[in-house]
């Protein structure tokens, strides 16, 4: 609410109820106020899926992957081709989106995991949930604020519940919050995004009439995956055929992206059933790169595609963190176009939607993003803030994904560098976005200046552990 505070309205309400203001006129006049400050603001759905590709999707180039309702969600919306995430693991990036802080800031380098392994790469064991999230600031605003399905930012003994980030309603796994029963279910995987979708529906329904928030977190297409044999049929014939009994790769990993997909589909005909869909921003995307083959639990299933890009999860080349980015918005954001201009990062995710729900930001945020809601809505332009990255740890898989520990993107350069400068490459990104023709040599004026505002940046977060081979990419050569 822009004048009266949510807080203050349903105070103001609970005070007339009982008889302690002096008429009715109050409480009419809040609700008129609130009615007037809400009446325009748009919903928000957030669906963030798990370890999908650039590549994965109809829309973005794949020949064979059947997702014809995210096509159609492009159609009828915009499409980013030069979208980033912050980091190419899970935490941090989620970490990104919900702060629009760099995650190493909040010493969220890898995923959370148990307290000992966290403790040994010098992480804590949750997100602080102190700092301002995007959550928080629209509850504030007096949205209705929900998240289902994963949350990963924290578990384990005195980690908070989704609920201390300004969530109103909540039910996930990789939390301490409400769980599903039937977790044990050998398909409880393959069946989590429709269980997912029917709790936004649930909320949907029941806050159709004020302003509402909700992520929607899968838990596909990450491993393991094990699809039912339903969900496969449409793709037996990439089975390896004969008398064996086993399963294809792409059998099992197309048909969980084609399960999403369809729980997609199911839940924008709600929107429309209910008549939200013109006011609501729907907003797709991925935490970070395709998992690799050669990770054990991914080992049948691991052949998502970062499409034309070198890199997979865990490495900062352009397919670990360049991820697919559509955004619909009826009559506001034009549908069937696609940006190949405008570079957005996930840290732009919170200071675009508070901007797009018409809210201020709060003073001390501090964003590493910025507010890119004019780029949404049809006027590409240049961002004003770089976007960087650092990865502390080894990077399994072929050598040629293995990219150095860190990251700049500004303007139309990428560079990508190891602190002691063992390793130092340039990329000019629209032309160049397979990252093969390093131009550090003949650009050196171009490698100092991003080098310096890298390592800069660097400098500035918490130490922590380094791997000891953290941005090699050397091959055990014959000897």
């Amino acid at each position: 609410m822009s004048t009266i505070g949510r807080r203050q309205f349903l105070s103001e309400v609970s005070r007339v109820a009982f008889g302690l203001a002096g008429s009715s006129s109050l409480i009419q006049a809040a609700l008129a106020q609130s009615e007037r400050s809400s009446g325009n603001r748009p919903n928000f759905i957030f669906i963030l899926t798990d370890d999908l590709g650039w590549g994965d999707l109809g829309c973005y180039g794949h020949r064979s992957l059947k997702t014809p309702h995210l096509d159609r969600l492009a159609e009828q919306g915009t499409l980013y081709t030069q979208f980033y995430v912050s980091s190419a693991v899970c935490s941090p990036s989620r970490a990104a989106f919900m702060t629009s802080h760099f995650p190493a800031r909040h010493r969220i380098h890898g995923h959370l995991a148990s307290p000992q392994q966290n403790e040994a790469r010098g992480m804590p064991n949750y997100l602080d949930a102190s700092f301002p999230t995007v959550t928080r600031l629209l509850q504030d605003a007096g949205y209705a604020t929900a998240h289902f399905g994963k949350w990963h930012l924290g578990s384990g003994d005195g980690a908070p519940d989704p609920g201390a980030y300004g969530i109103d309603d909540h039910r996930t796994v990789n939390s301490n919050g409400p769980d599903w029963e039937d977790r044990d279910d050998p398909y409880f995987r393959a069946r989590s995004t429709r269980l997912f979708v029917d709790e936004t529906i649930r909320f949907m329904e029941a806050n159709r009439a004020r302003p509402f928030y909700v992520n929607l977190w899968t838990l596909l297409p990450h491993a393991l995956l094990h699809p039912t044999d339903e969900q496969m049929a449409p793709y037996r014939r990439l089975g390896p055929g004969g008398k064996f009994p086993y399963k294809g790769a792409m059998q099992i990993y197309y048909a969980s992206v084609s399960d999403i997909d369809e729980q997609v589909g199911r839940l924008m005909a709600k929107l429309d059933e209910l008549g939200l869909a013109d006011n609501t921003v729907v907003v797709f995307s991925s935490d970070n790169g395709p998992e690799d083959i050669h990770i054990r639990n991914a080992s049948h299933s691991g052949v998502g595609t970062p499409g034309p890009f070198r890199g997979r999860k865990r490495s900062i080349y352009e397919g670990g963190v360049r991820m697919p980015f559509i955004v619909r918005w009826p009559g506001h954001i034009s549908a069937g176009r696609i940006d190949d201009s405008t570079v957005v990062g996930a840290v732009d995710f919170l200071p675009t939607v508070c901007s797009m729900a018409g809210l201020e930001l709060p003073g001390g945020l501090d964003p590493d993003g910025e507010d890119m809601s004019a780029a949404l809505l049809g006027k590409p332009r240049e961002r004003t803030k770089p976007l960087m990255w650092e990865w502390r740890f080894n990077i399994t898989g072929h050598m040629l994904n293995r990219s150095p520990m860190l990251a700049i993107r500004d303007g139309k350069w990428k560079l990508l560098m190891n602190p002691d400068r063992s390793r130092v490459e340039l990329y000019d990104i629209p032309k160049d976005p397979s990252e093969l023709n390093n131009l550090a040599k003949k650009h050196r004026d171009v490698v100092k200046r991003l080098s310096q505002r890298v390592l800069s940046w660097q400098a500035t977060l918490p130490e922590g552990p380094v791997l000891p081979n953290a941005g090699a990419n050397a091959y055990p050569w014959p000897r």
